[in-house]
């Protein structure tokens, strides 16, 4: 009776938990068709929930050009990293510039800033030519040149506020000359001499420094700052000191308190005049290497060519200067080509 009693008892613990497993499953099946009913036909299975790691992660953006990728065009990731800075109050960026003294001119030569008139943006056109195209109407272009070398045209003098006609010729191209609106001297002696030599070419050469002008009142000006000279043309003044202070805060270079409050009186009558932004030449048709030097052009009337015993020789426009021959003309003792850096027939301007 024992036994018996005994596997009863094991019989009955077995059915039991037979049945509690069964009664279980079935209440997960119910549970399962009664989720699958409220979810509704046609909607799929809930998918197991991420990691916590991945599901708080923030979407992935595109890949900036300038780190390497390629962003997609259909977004605003498109658009250049680096946009123009918005034009700056002249007045805002002269409290920006330094103010020192005067340092020495020791040292200082043409030849410091680079070969004059240089093809620095590799078009193929030297710099005085570019900025005769850019700045000239009506041209007339030397054939074969490109559309390079600027034969004649007309000049709206932002100076003098007249209108000159240029005409290229050993005596006639002086009446248009390219002014340095900070003069290389100015420069000189407020920051340049600590300018690579690099810096220096490119600061001679920047369009952003460079205007055609009238010349008698370019040499006029000579390597005066805001502080002894200013345009003749008073309405030009606002925008003449603002190029100024923009050059000048370009490359790093200060002004003395005299150039400072002569630059604050002109620009109290014009606050908001802001500072210009770079100007680029206009590039010559059909860009190629640049063409090989143009023949000197032949003397003017009256002048005699270079005789054989002329024992006359400049090393270098300051050379000439030092000895008073400057400017020198196509025929004249001691005219080289490569001292005429414009090649129109006089060295030296």
């Amino acid at each position: 009776m024992r036994r018996v009693t005994t596997r009863g008892a094991a019989g009955n613990s077995t059915a039991k938990s037979g049945a509690v497993d069964w009664i279980a499953a079935g209440l997960a099946g119910l549970l399962l068709v009664s989720a699958t009913a409220c979810a509704g036909p046609g909607t799929a299975p809930a998918a197991a929930p991420a990691p916590v790691a991945s599901a708080a992660a923030p979407a992935e953006s595109p890949t900036p050009a300038a780190e390497g990728g390629t962003p997609d065009p259909g977004t605003s990731d498109g658009a250049p990293s680096q946009q123009p800075a918005a034009a700056s109050r002249a007045l805002d960026v002269l409290a920006t510039i330094p103010v020192k003294g005067r340092a020495p001119k020791t040292g200082y030569s043409r030849d410091q800033f680079g070969q004059a008139w240089a093809d620095v943006d590799r078009n193929g056109c030297d710099t005085r030519n570019d900025m005769l195209r850019r700045d000239l109407t009506a041209l007339a272009l030397k054939p074969d040149t490109r559309d390079c070398v600027v034969l004649s045209g007309i000049l709206n003098d932002p100076y003098t506020a007249t209108l000159i006609n240029f005409l290229r010729g050993t005596n006639t191209s002086p009446a248009v000359q390219i002014d340095h609106v900070v003069a290389l001297s100015d420069a000189w002696q407020k920051g340049a001499q600590q300018l690579t030599e690099a810096q220096r070419l490119a600061f001679a050469n920047d369009p952003l420094n460079l205007l055609a002008v009238d010349g008698p009142i370019n040499q006029q000006k000579s390597d005066g700052d805001a502080a002894t000279w200013l345009p003749p043309n008073k309405s030009f003044r606002c925008d003449y000191v603002a190029r100024q202070i923009s050059v000048k805060a370009a490359y790093g270079l200060w002004v003395t308190k005299a150039e400072h409050d002569a630059m604050a009186r002109v620009l109290a009558e014009c606050r908001d005049t802001t500072t210009p932004a770079g100007q680029a030449a206009p590039a010559p048709s059909e860009p190629q290497p640049a063409p090989p030097p143009a023949v000197a052009p032949a003397p003017a009337p009256g002048v005699a060519p270079p005789s054989a015993s002329t024992a006359v020789y400049y090393a270098n426009c300051a050379a000439a200067r030092a000895a008073g021959a400057a400017p020198l003309r196509a025929g004249q003792p001691g005219y080289r080509e490569q001292m005429d850096g414009d090649r129109d027939g006089v060295a030296c301007e």
